[in-house]
């Protein structure tokens, strides 16, 4: 990428905003985000999955060599640019490319399983829409090594136990198929292609475009005039080879031993070139039309694809923005996951500041959760306590001259109709414990 010209013009006043379809996360929404990426993250731990960061940018080849060349998210949608050696470089689309190469790189796969999680930004140059943008996050979950299916029920329990956690079980269906082996799959194409060229009349015109590049994405075609001639096209279940037959029926048992209910969605086929055999979806009508929350299946060719050895492996992906707006349109967001104050600690005027400094202090250590907030700024006792009731704690406590003479400090409840108490500085610590005892403030020693 060129150094752009230095100018000798005078700087637009005009405003500089966010880029269209990325977003600020605002602090008044950043605490239900850390409620979801927090329940996300405790989840992995319990199921033995570990941490992976990759960078943002990556190479342009290996987007196209993973997720196909004829894709919508190749051709249209990937943010690529040339940078000042002229490498072509890609901001990430999708984190399963970016999780196999660092894997392949630090020789992860070599002779060992993994299980591996990550999250982030990703970036598409699509139209923004509600709970969709330009520069969304996902979190994501990869298994290497394993190829029975075992693995692949595993992850679904785990992504319908978070689904119990959230609150969101009812809120959503699990749409199963099988994509088989890339042999019975290329059989199965030909196949495909001859009934659509029968009905090429009837098809749309990105239809007509994947009919040559990616025949199978016209199965997952949205366009309701298109939806009696998808009905009787072949099926691709009816064309499984035997092993991969097999292998979904043993999931299927799996998943109806512990109590998963499933659909078996024949026109269910995912995106990305690098799908085999099992694909999955949860699917959700709580935000109007139906609308895909997690995503994925097995990708056992991937690794050889991008220069590994052959490595069975499989995944899934979730946007955590339609989740958020998922959990807030069903209101399923616990109040404890807020990010309130508890307490809003107010010096009375400018000679308390230092002792309301040292006292905070002394309660952040006494109650290690406790969320305390110290006013800093001055202003009149007015201005100060209008501070303290716009802050949103549950409790303010005054310290002035009086409270300083006598050892004590001023409890006033901000949001209940009860007298305000004298507290001694000694017991303030178990008061306070006792007064939020609806949360864990720790110890109470101080």
């Amino acid at each position: 990428m060129s150094k752009s010209p230095v100018s000798n013009k005078e700087p637009s006043k005009k405003k500089i905003q966010a880029i269209r379809g990325m977003n600020d996360l605002l602090p008044e929404h950043s605490s239900l985000w850390q409620y979801f990426e927090g329940t996300v993250q405790s989840l992995m731990q319990r199921y033995g999955y570990a941490e992976i960061r990759t960078p943002i940018v990556e190479q342009t080849a290996l987007f196209a060599r993973s997720i196909g060349e004829v894709t919508d998210i190749v051709e249209k949608e990937m943010y690529t640019f040339e940078d000042r050696n002229g490498d072509s470089l890609t901001l990430r689309p999708e984190g399963t490319a970016s999780c196999v190469r660092a894997a392949m790189e630090h020789g992860l796969l070599h002779n060992q399983t993994q299980r591996l999680w990550y999250q982030g930004p990703m970036f598409r140059h699509e139209r923004p829409q509600k709970g969709r943008y330009r520069q969304f996050h996902q979190v994501g979950l990869e298994a290497f090594g394993l190829d029975g299916p075992d693995i692949d029920a595993e992850v679904i329990l785990l992504s319908a136990r978070l689904w119990k956690e959230l609150g969101l079980l009812d809120h959503v269906t699990l749409e199963l198929n099988s994509l088989g082996s890339n042999e019975a799959r290329a059989a199965y194409r030909d196949k495909l292609v001859a009934y659509f060229e029968a009905h090429r009349d009837q098809l749309d015109e990105d239809s007509l475009r994947r009919l040559t590049s990616n025949p199978l994405r016209i199965l997952d075609s949205k366009n309701p005039d298109m939806a009696p001639m998808l009905a009787d096209a072949p099926r691709l279940m009816d064309h499984l080879d035997d092993e991969s037959r097999e292998h979904f029926e043993q999931l299927t048992k799996m998943l109806e031993a512990a109590g998963i209910d499933y659909t078996i969605n024949p026109r269910l086929v995912r995106g990305l070139d690098y799908y085999c055999r099992t694909v999955f979806e949860w699917t959700t009508t709580a935000l109007g039309s139906q609308g895909t929350v997690c995503a994925g299946g097995r990708y056992d060719g991937l690794v050889e694809q991008l220069g590994g050895k052959p490595t069975p492996a499989v995944g899934f992906a979730m946007g955590i923005e339609r989740l958020v707006l998922l959990l807030q349109t069903l209101e399923l967001v616990p109040q404890d996951a807020l990010d309130e104050l508890d307490v809003y600690l107010l010096p009375m005027d400018d000679d308390a500041t230092g002792s309301a400094m040292l006292l905070a202090e002394q309660l952040r250590t006494a109650l290690p959760e406790l969320r305390l907030q110290l006013h800093c700024g001055g202003g009149s006792f007015k201005s100060r306590i209008k501070k303290a009731d716009k802050s949103g704690a549950r409790l303010a406590l005054l310290l002035g001259e009086d409270e300083l003479a006598n050892d004590r400090v001023t409890l006033k409840f901000l949001r209940e109709a009860r007298d305000q108490q004298s507290l001694s500085r000694n017991s303030l610590g178990t008061e306070l414990a006792t007064l939020l005892s609806g949360k864990v403030v720790g110890s109470t020693t101080a």
